[in-house]
């Protein structure tokens, strides 16, 4: 049994609307972590790489366009927000539309899943610096990709129909089955369970109950 003051790094995944977000945010406060989420990450690079006139259907341009970005964190809470050159983007500029009919397509561009990789990984040294018990990072490649040794691994999922439900309700129109295809079709890093992660319907039961399980298999 692991020393219950050693600092944790925690893996969350699973497809979009599963609960990653919620969840992992829940566990961040109940534990005393730091939060970061991936997606927003990629959401935050689409919507700079938008702004430059990238285009995903032209990936060799992108490199280029990448260079030119200059990534930095902001802490709100106990969540670590990317910053672009300096600046933070609301949340209503990175879930447009736009950003959500673009966000899989860039993120299937290796050029920019490695941008991301150091920097994703170096987050767990931040969280350590600013005296967090440890980091909870949630996305579709944690376990599997950036933190594949995490002594804590889990994958969340859902049936489509709640997942849906679950998204129409944030306003969201991007399309679930359309998302999880090309997440878990894309070459570099594609949407997997991580081997050895613990798996978890979120569909049956309360955001709380989910929160207590996971805590619960953390903290034994």
């Amino acid at each position: 049994m692991s020393d219950s003051t050693q600092f944790k790094i925690i893996a969350m995944d699973g497809g979009a609307a599963v609960g990653k977000s919620s969840t992992s945010k829940g566990l961040a406060t109940r534990l005393g972590l730091m939060h970061v989420d991936t997606g927003s990450h990629y959401r935050t690079l689409t919507y700079a790489l938008l702004a430059a006139g990238a285009d995903a259907g032209q990936p060799e341009t992108i490199p280029q366009v990448l260079d030119t970005l200059r990534l930095s964190t902001e802490i709100e809470g106990r969540s670590a927000r990317l910053g672009i050159n300096g600046q933070v983007p609301a949340d209503a500029e990175i879930r447009s539309p736009e950003v959500n009919a673009n966000v899989s397509k860039f993120a299937a561009v290796p050029a920019v899943r490695q941008k991301l990789f150091d920097y994703q990984r170096s987050l767990a040294e931040l969280a350590r610096e600013h005296k967090y018990a440890g980091l909870i990072m949630e996305g579709r490649d944690i376990g599997s990709v950036i933190f594949p040794d995490a002594e804590h691994r889990f994958f969340l999922h859902a049936d489509e129909a709640t997942r849906s439900a679950r998204r129409a309700k944030e306003g969201q129109t991007d399309s679930i089955a359309a998302r999880d295809k090309m997440d878990s079709s894309r070459k570099t890093a594609p949407l997997v369970c991580p081997d050895g992660a613990t798996q978890i319907d979120t569909g049956p039961h309360t955001l709380e109950e989910v929160i207590d399980k996971i805590a619960t298999l953390i903290e034994k």
